[in-house]
């Protein structure tokens, strides 16, 4: 069985961690959540970009990008634009299978709890929140368009899980 880590990326609310750790179960592999790591030695991703700016953390996703490349077997789910960095693509895409997972509009916004995101993910603070995860998914269409795409939408986790073993061919180990 191949030693490649396997890195997910893609917006907000498509399923990166919820997929992410039935993924790993399913290779028996580590699961690992970038922004889980950065909160666990900087604080809460909120409070980073209040108080330190967006400079701050996209700095800590670097080291745990960085981090991430030196370990084997192991499924990352990456922040919502942690992949976008050129360097950080490099550097995860060297050592891992990358596949972005892709849901529509309506999903996503029905997934974050548009309601409470505020509090919880800074760039969708603001007033009309559905044009602004719009915008932003118009703006980041591009570069997660390079990596292979998975669609999450109509499927559960389990379903997306299988389908990225049968789109980059590793070997499952629960029979």
């Amino acid at each position: 069985m191949s030693d490649r880590n396997v890195v997910l990326t893609g917006f907000m609310g498509t399923g990166k961690t919820t997929v992410g750790r039935v993924l790993a179960d399913r290779l028996g592999r580590e699961f690992v959540d970038s922004d889980r790591m950065i909160e666990a030695r900087h604080g809460p991703i909120a409070t980073i970009f209040a108080e330190q700016g967006e400079e701050a953390f996209r700095g800590y996703e670097r080291e745990v990008a960085n981090e991430l490349a030196g370990r084997r077997r192991v499924v990352v789910a990456t922040g919502g634009r942690m992949m976008l960095d050129a360097a950080n693509a490099r550097t995860l895409g060297a050592t891992g299978d990358v596949v972005c997972l892709v849901a529509s509009l309506d999903t996503i916004l029905e997934r974050v709890a548009v309601g409470d995101a505020g509090a919880t993910r800074p760039l969708l603070r603001g007033d009309d929140v559905r044009s602004r995860v719009a915008d932003l998914l118009e703006e980041r269409a591009d570069a997660y368009g390079a990596f292979d795409q998975i669609e999450t939408d109509g499927r559960t986790p389990d379903e997306v899980a299988m389908a990225i073993i049968e789109h980059i061919g590793v070997e499952r180990t629960d029979g």
